[in-house]
């Protein structure tokens, strides 16, 4: 894979984990937990779930270190998660019309 397409899918990879834990349903009651134990406006733990910039910047850390652990399985799961925030951001634009 090219280094173009290789930031590409890597960036939305990023995005979309950064998607899954700040606002997906699936992870609905791990935020309760985390806000419940540490509330968002009185602990930085709990601010970094509010934070898209914030995730944003640890989960790409987390990419750029796993693709020097774990090429080969890095790329398929960068891959699924980038397939899955595309398909996200159609979807999403098809329900504004």
């Amino acid at each position: 894979m090219n280094r173009a397409l290789s930031l590409a899918v890597a960036t939305l990879a990023t995005y979309r984990l950064t998607k899954l834990i700040r606002d997906d349903k699936i992870t609905e009651d791990f935020r309760d937990w985390v806000w419940k134990n540490h509330p968002p406006e009185s602990t930085k733990v709990g601010y970094l779930l509010t934070c898209p910039w914030c995730l944003s910047f640890y989960f790409g850390a987390g990419v750029s270190l796993s693709r020097m652990i774990a090429p080969r399985t890095t790329e398929v799961v960068l891959e699924a998660l980038a397939f899955s925030a595309l398909t996200g951001m159609i979807v999403e634009r098809e329900d504004s019309f």
